[in-house]
C-alpha cells in the first residue's frame, strides 16, 4: 500500500474516531419523570442575568414525585442551599455527562442517609458533598430522588440538565428527549437600532419599536423602513409547547439579508462562564424600564457567547442610499415550527427629524479601564471590565444615600461601593449595612462588611444605596406545638422565623444541649426539624433555638416538650 493511501487511511480513521466521540447518543437518556414531558422552561431560555440551563418539568402542581436516574451512574455531588437548585444531586455517566436533578424534595434512603449523617457531622443543613465515584451508584430507571420545591423555585417543579465533559450545560433535547410541540413560536416584538453616530432609522438615531402585521399564513410583514448607515435589529420571541402555556424559549433564530444569511443563534450548549454575557445580548435598558426582554440579531464588542453559530458582519447591516433590501428573520424551535418575519427596507439619507438625544452624565468610563470615585461619604470602585461599553455615569451623593447611576446598564464585574464611618459611635456600627433602595423605597440587604472603617458592598446592579441600621432580632414562633406539648405522634417540629431588616443569617437548635438538624425554607419562613432523624432520644426535651440576622442580632427561643421515642413513626 502507497504511502498516500496509508495517510489517506489515517485520516479516515481519525475523522470517524473523533466523529464517534463527538456524536451525541440520543438514546441514551431516559425520561426522569414519568408521564410524557411537560415544560414550564425551555433549555437556553432568557432569564434573569443568566440563559436557564436545562429543562424545567412539570410535576403536576405536586410535590414528592419520584424522579428516576436518567441513565446508570455514580452520584458525584449533592449540594444542599436555602436558594439556587435547593436540594440538588449529580450524576456521572459512563459515556462522560453528567446529568443534574434541582429542587429535590428529598434523595433516595441510601443517599437520605448519607447525606443526613453528613449534616449531623459538620452541623448544617447547607452542605456540598463529592462521593467518590462508586461510591453512591444508581442505575438506569431506578428512584434518585422525589420532586420538590426547594432553593429558587417558583413552584413545584423538576430541574434537570445534561452536561457534557467540559460542565458545559446541552439542550436535553438534543438526547432525543421530547415535549409534544404542534405550534409555532410566537414574535411579541421587533425594534430596530441605529448603529454608530452617522446611522438614522426614519429620520431619527434612536431605537425605534416597529409595527408588525401578521398574515393568514402565520408569517409576520414588518412595515417599510427607511434606513441609512449601519443598523441591526432585536426581537422578542417565546415559544409553547401543547401541553402547557409556559412562556418558554426558543431554539434557533436565523437572518438573512436579500436571501444571504447573515446570523444565526442556536441554543445547543455554552458554559457557565459566559452566561452573564446574557446581558450583553439583549436591551438591557428596555428590559429594566418597560419589562420588554428582546434579544439583539448583532453582535456588539465584548460580547463572547458562543451561542452564535453563524455571522457576517457581526450581523449588522450597512444600509446604502437609494438601495432597497429585504431582511428576514426565522425563528424556529426544536421542533422544527417555524415563523418568518420579512422586513423591507429602503436605504434613504434624509434629514434628522429626531436628533440623537443627550443621555449623559457628569463621569465618563472607559469600558477598558477602571476607576476611583468619591462622592460625599462614598468610594465607588469600577473596575476594568465592569462595563460592556464607554459611558457617561450619573453618580451623586446626598448625606447617606447614593444614587449610583439608573439600573438601565448591564454591569458585568462587581463593582465595591464603600461609605465612611467615621460620622458614628463604635456601638452603632456593628446593626449598620448598606442597601439598595428598590422602586418601592424599601431598603434591601447587601452582604455587607466593615474593612478599615467603612462599611463595604460588591454589587452588579446600578441604582441608589443607603445605610440602614437594624437592630430588631428575628421574631421566632413555634408553629405546631406549644410549651410541654406531647409530640410523639408528630413526624416533625416546625417554626416560623423572620426578620424584616437585614434578614436572616442563620440558626442553630438543641435539645438537651445536643444539635439536632433544622431544614430552612426561605420562601414560607419556615424551620423543620424531622423526629425520623433519631436525634431526639429522651422524654422531656429542653428545646434551645437561637435564630441571628445578617447584622449579629440574635434571638434565643427555648421551651420544653415531651415525646416517647418508642413511639413507631
Amino acid at each position: 500500500m502507497s504511502k498516500r493511501l496509508l495517510l489517506s487511511f489515517a485520516l479516515v480513521l481519525i475523522t470517524g474516531l473523533i466523529y464517534s466521540q463527538n456524536e451525541i447518543p440520543e438514546n441514551y437518556f431516559v425520561n426522569p419523570l414519568d408521564g410524557e414531558l411537560v415544560l414550564a422552561g425551555s433549555f437556553g431560555e432568557l432569564r434573569s442575568n443568566h440563559f436557564h440551563s436545562g429543562l424545567d418539568l412539570k410535576t403536576q402542581r405536586r410535590t414528592g414525585l419520584p424522579v428516576y436516574a436518567a441513565a446508570e451512574g455514580s452520584i458525584t455531588r449533592i449540594k444542599i442551599s436555602h436558594y439556587g437548585y435547593g436540594k440538588a444531586i449529580y450524576v456521572a455517566h459512563p459515556n462522560g455527562y453528567t446529568t443534574v436533578y434541582g429542587h429535590l424534595q428529598k434523595f433516595c434512603p441510601e443517599v437520605e442517609a448519607y447525606i443526613k449523617r453528613a449534616q449531623y457531622k459538620k452541623q448544617s443543613y447547607e452542605i456540598e458533598l463529592f462521593p467518590k465515584k462508586g461510591e453512591l451508584t444508581i442505575g438506569k430507571g431506578e428512584i434518585l430522588a422525589y420532586s420538590g420545591n426547594t432553593g429558587s423555585s417558583g413552584g413545584p417543579h423538576l430541574h434537570f440538565e445534561i452536561r457534557d465533559g467540559n460542565a458545559r450545560p446541552m439542550n436535553p433535547f438534543l438526547f432525543g428527549l421530547t415535549a409534544k410541540d404542534t405550534r409555532k413560536p410566537t414574535i411579541n416584538h421587533l425594534r430596530a437600532y441605529p448603529i454608530g453616530d452617522q446611522s438614522t432609522i426614519n429620520k431619527g438615531t434612536e431605537a425605534i419599536d416597529v409595527r408588525l402585521t401578521q398574515k393568514a399564513d402565520g408569517s409576520y410583514q414588518a412595515e417599510n423602513i427607511k434606513a441609512i448607515g449601519a443598523i441591526g435589529f432585536a426581537i422578542g420571541t417565546i415559544d409553547q409547547q401543547d401541553l402547557a402555556n409556559n412562556k418558554n424559549g426558543i431554539y434557533t433564530i436565523t437572518t438573512s439579508i436579500n436571501g444571504e444569511t447573515n446570523f444565526e443563534v442556536k441554543m445547543d450548549k455554552f458554559s457557565f462562564a459566559e452566561t452573564r454575557y446574557l446581558n450583553r445580548m439583549i436591551d438591557y435598558g428596555l428590559y429594566k424600564d418597560k419589562r420588554k426582554r428582546v434579544q439583539k440579531l448583532f453582535i456588539e464588542r465584548n460580547n463572547p457567547l458562543s451561542i452564535y453559530t453563524q455571522q457576517v458582519d457581526n450581523g449588522i447591516l450597512t444600509i446604502e442610499d437609494s438601495l432597497a433590501y429585504q431582511y428576514q428573520i426565522k425563528v424556529k424551535d426544536f421542533a422544527h415550527n417555524e415563523v418568518i418575519i420579512n422586513i423591507p427596507i429602503s436605504g434613504k439619507k434624509d434629514s434628522l427629524s429626531s436628533p440623537r438625544t443627550n443621555t449623559e452624565g457628569k463621569d465618563f468610563v472607559y469600558s477598558d479601564q477602571g476607576y476611583n470615585f468619591n462622592e460625599g461619604k462614598f468610594e465607588v470602585y469600577i473596575p476594568k471590565g465592569a462595563f460592556y461599553d464607554d459611558y457617561f455615569l450619573n453618580l451623586k451623593a446626598e448625606g447617606d444615600k447614593l444614587t449610583l447611576h439608573k439600573d438601565v446598564l448591564p454591569v458585568h464585574k462587581n463593582i465595591s461601593i464603600s461609605y465612611d464611618l467615621s460620622g458614628y459611635n463604635e456601638s452603632d456600627r456593628d446593626k449598620l449595612y448598606l442597601g439598595r433602595i428598590n422602586y418601592k423605597g424599601d431598603v434591601y440587604y447587601s452582604n455587607t462588611r466593615i474593612k478599615d472603617n467603612k462599611l463595604q458592598i460588591n454589587t452588579r446592579t446600578l441604582g441608589e444605596y443607603t445605610i440602614a441600621k437594624d437592630t430588631d432580632p428575628p421574631v421566632v414562633k413555634a408553629s405546631n406545638f406549644t410549651k410541654g406539648k406531647w409530640m410523639s405522634k408528630y413526624r416533625y417540629l416546625k417554626f416560623e422565623i423572620k426578620d424584616l431588616a437585614s434578614g436572616i443569617k442563620g440558626y442553630r437548635a438543641t435539645v438537651n444541649g445536643k444539635f439536632i438538624l433544622l431544614e430552612y425554607e426561605p420562601k414560607t419562613k419556615t424551620l423543620t426539624h424531622d423526629f425520623n432523624d433519631n436525634a431526639v432520644t429522651d422524654t422531656k426535651n429542653e428545646l434551645k433555638l437561637i435564630v441571628t440576622d445578617n447584622v449579629g442580632n440574635s434571638t434565643t427561643f427555648e421551651t420544653t416538650f415531651f415525646r416517647k421515642p418508642s413511639i413507631e413513626k
